[in-house]
């Protein structure tokens, strides 16, 4: 099963450095790999069918509000915590994106990390997007690692990682490959050891 994991993992890899983009991602979630991927994980498929719907009825609120609040921002649901990182335009569709994350069922925690300015450019995202990648690669290839666990942001340099550490040494080593990786400016970590949940 562990190889299985990892294979599934190295495939969703090379899938993003194949130039997929984020709107591909729930049809590879829809498909046997993310089955096996979210039954491995510490929520199980119980818990990653809750944060998905959790994730789908927050979009629907912001898409009801505005076409365009969510844009420059990305959503990550892990146990019914929230995370939110990116860019926002100004301080009202900041708090906006908040007040209707609170609106959906099973929000136990809202992280609000959205910037407010008009944001960076096509290199700024480029290497932010290359960060995530050099950093999901080291995790998923630490055999001491279950990198299904640990969602990454990047936003300009800093690295937001959530999710789930087996322990400490875990948590320790991800921290560490994190902050190896070129260009990062900080990591700011929000991943809970399962013991506590």
């Amino acid at each position: 099963m562990a190889r299985l994991n990892r294979f599934v993992s190295l495939f969703g890899i090379a899938l993003v450095c194949a130039g997929t983009t984020s709107a591909c991602t729930p049809l590879l979630i829809g498909g046997v790999g993310g089955a096996a991927v979210a039954a491995s994980e510490h929520r199980g498929l119980k818990g990653f069918a809750t944060d998905t719907e959790i994730r789908a009825t927050i979009n629907h609120l912001w898409f009801q509000h505005s076409v365009d609040l969510s844009s420059g921002v990305t959503l990550t649901v892990d146990h019914g915590r929230v995370l939110l990182t990116g860019r926002s335009p100004n301080e009202q569709t900041r708090q906006d994106l908040v007040r209707l994350c609170w609106q959906a069922d099973g929000v136990k925690e809202v992280i609000n990390e959205v910037l407010v300015d008009s944001g960076g450019g096509v290199v700024d995202s480029a290497k932010d997007t290359w960060i995530t990648t050099q950093l999901r690669t080291k995790l998923t290839i630490d055999l001491d690692i279950r990198s299904q666990n640990y969602s990454i942001d990047t936003v300009d340099g800093v690295v937001y990682l959530m999710g789930t550490a087996t322990g400490q040494p875990e948590l320790d080593r991800v921290i560490q490959h994190a902050r190896s990786v070129p260009n990062v400016q900080r990591v700011v970590n929000y991943v809970r050891i399962i013991s506590s949940l």
